[in-house]
């Protein structure tokens, strides 16, 4: 298509009125990426992306990730001018109350934002993780006859973005993918919040992009609209098998003369130079907000032309529908949500002699439960033979394989956590990964956001306490689960026995409005067969059930999760038949039960109570009271084996007892 220059010229600079006026009413927000990318904002929506906004979530659209959030009236602005649900009223309630444009860009709450992004780098990070995403899907649902996928992922980040962390494991994981259907755009302009760029950062990008496997395209002018074009069209065009970085050189705060080009243009300080910086942006000076008549045609004209991509596309998905009817039934099962229930009968009953940890349990779970949602990806942070989630059924995805099912993300567990919520926010595949408990830390910012944005994600995360034994302290979690649990929206499951984890394996699959992680052991558990396999399978949905009822008037009720079950079954065959145990193996899922049946679990009659669980005690005290007591480990743990660990940090059948007596 050819360029406008003249109209996409205004539109820039009509974008940049949007910015500075939305930004100086609420005397809140970052300006500097607004108005410093805008001719690149021009480029992308007013002609090189393939979008319609009128159907913001067409399979083959460009996605659009803005990973420098803080920037987020760049967004909003293109997306009011592009047509999408964002109107004129809702750009001048920016940062407000309930509005659609929130201060950072939220997935679900603005038509055509793809991703949550804020903190720094994150959207690099899901960016690779659509791109991975359509790449799988191409090579699953492309025929030779039909292209139904073979869109772009295009992401702008600032110096903070490719500063952090996360940007930079998943830019290599991304080279070694050789995800060439992904477009990064650096604003390279020289500057971060507190000083200039080059008072923290003396790397040469371009040279260490190429050495991860990436082109390079350079843009010495990023205002320059032609140049743009030319460079995102070049990156798309690229048959390098490489993804593409285009660095742009930009001028942060364009537009205000006062901060243009310095740090004090990044956020909302140049909004008090609005009324001359709009008059120098030729914009009237009576009306706020403003967009020309022209601007609205052009990109109402541009909107009708997406739409005939878009219906075109249609009608090649309609053909490859009728030519692949088991494709076309694979395709579609992704908008189906299984129930627990459907996945549970998927899973045969363990074996009655079974003793295995919780991991091997999850191995032996994950297999019919991958044939049964064959959308279901796994990853591992380089421990598939550790934790046990490999689809064995499949083989792992590279370049060569992309329709394999497994994913080695290499020893970077932010990244792949990140990763992960870009396949997530893509919405073809069912997508969990893999590693160490202890390491959560590393991917708990990508956990949390993948919380707040209702990501259905799974976590298997294995050697979840001082079972861990001989690594020590340093590799066994004793506080993570308890920090874990706190993450709004996040579920936290620690199943007691193999049927315990066929239930929330289950539950974590079926679960479509959040993440759910699985805390599973590296020691063996004995399985609790005197409790009905369906009891185990159910109870772990509710997040907690009786496991052992009392035959007499109840006395004492014990608790327990994961492998700390055992010693509460165990103590309460010692104490006698007045007392109960409840295994509570999700707190997050047990709240969210209606008063009645956690009164029917935990009648509020007996304040006897005490809770096992080898980890931090803290959270415990919403279940016990204040006359009840909780056997835990509040301190690191120590190195030595499992077993003889947990005896001396007092994680025993013998504690529970004690403290129970010591109740009356």
């Amino acid at each position: 298509m050819k360029l406008n220059q003249e109209i996409l010229a205004q539109a820039a600079n009509q974008a940049r009125g949007l910015a500075i006026d939305a930004i100086h009413k609420c005397s809140s927000g970052h300006l500097g990426l607004p108005l410093g990318a805008a001719e690149i904002g021009a480029v992308l929506f007013g002609n090189a992306m393939v979008h319609n906004p009128a159907e913001p979530r067409w399979l083959n659209r460009d996605r659009f990730v803005l990973s420098a959030g803080h920037g987020s009236m760049f967004l909003y602005g293109w997306l009011h001018l592009s047509g999408y649900d964002v109107s004129a009223e809702d750009v001048q309630s920016f940062r407000q109350l309930h509005s659609k444009t929130p201060g950072h860009p939220e997935f679900r709450e603005t038509p055509g934002v793809e991703a949550t992004s804020g903190p720094l780098g994150q959207g690099i990070g899901n960016s690779v993780g659509m791109a991975m995403s359509q790449k799988m899907a191409a090579a699953r649902f492309n025929t030779e006859e039909h292209t139904l996928f073979d869109s772009h992922v295009i992401c702008l980040a600032g110096d903070g973005c490719m500063q952090e962390g996360v940007a930079l494991e998943s830019v290599a994981f991304a080279g070694h993918q050789q995800l060439d259907n992904l477009i990064l755009i650096y604003d390279s302009n020289d500057v971060t919040l507190d000083a200039m760029a080059d008072k923290s950062q003396s790397e040469n990008t371009a040279a260490r992009f190429k050495a991860i496997g990436w082109d390079v395209i350079t843009l010495t002018d990023g205002h320059d609209l032609a140049a743009i074009l030319k460079a995102v069209n070049k990156a798309k065009r690229a048959k390098s098998g490489k993804p593409q970085l285009i660095i742009a050189k930009t001028e942060i705060g364009r537009g205000i003369p006062e901060v243009a080009g310095t740090s004090k243009g990044h956020g909302e300080g140049g909004a008090k130079f609005a009324e001359s910086a709009r008059a120098g942006l030729g914009l009237p000076a009576d009306e706020l907000f403003y967009v020309s008549p022209e601007v609205r045609e052009y990109f109402a004209a541009h909107k009708k032309r997406m739409a005939r991509q878009y219906n075109k596309w249609k009608k090649t998905h309609q053909a490859w529908a009728e030519a692949n009817p088991g494709l076309a039934e694979l395709l579609a099962s992704r908008e189906v949500a299984p129930t627990a229930s459907d996945l549970m009968a998927a899973i045969p009953e363990f074996a009655a002699d079974t003793k295995v940890a919780s991991r091997k349990a999850g191995s032996v779970v994950l297999q019919p439960l991958a044939e049964k949602l064959p959308l279901l990806i796994s990853g591992s942070a380089d421990l598939h033979g550790s934790t046990l989630n490999y689809i064995e059924a499949t083989k792992a995805s590279d370049p060569e394989n992309q329709d394999g099912r497994n994913l080695r993300y290499g020893i970077r567990e932010h990244g792949m956590a990140a990763i992960n919520n870009g396949v997530a926010y893509d919405g073809i595949f069912k997508t969990s990964c893999a590693t160490f408990l202890v390491f959560a830390d590393y991917s708990r910012p990508s956990m949390r956001l993948a919380a707040l944005a209702g990501l259905p994600v799974v976590y298997i995360y294995t050697h979840d306490s001082v079972g861990v034994g001989e690594d020590g302290p340093t590799h066994q979690p004793v506080e993570t689960v308890s920090g874990l649990r706190v993450i709004p929206n996040l579920d936290v499951i620690r199943p007691g026995d193999p049927e315990e984890v066929a239930g929330a394996f289950a539950a974590a699959f079926s679960r479509q409005d959040g993440p759910t992680l699985l805390a599973l052991t590296r020691q063996a558990m004995p399985i609790q067969n005197a409790i009905a396999v369906e009891t185990r399978r159910e109870g772990v949905q509710k997040g907690g059930y009786v496991a052992v009822r009392e035959t007499e008037p109840l006395t004492h009720i014990l608790l327990a999760t994961g492998s700390e079950l055992q010693h509460a079954i165990n103590a309460a065959q010692k104490l006698g038949p007045s007392v109960r145990v409840v295994s509570l193996p999700s707190f997050e899922r047990f709240q969210r039960q209606t008063e009645s049946y956690r009164e029917e679990v935990l009648p509020s009659s007996c304040r006897k109570r005490v809770a096992i669980e080898a980890g931090v005690t803290g959270l415990w005290s919403q279940f016990v009271g204040l006359d009840g007591k909780v056997i835990g480990i509040d301190r690191f743990g120590l190195s030595a084996p499992g077993g003889i660990a947990m005896a001396e940090l007092g994680i025993t059948a013998d504690a529970v007892v004690e403290a129970a007596q010591s109740l009356g």
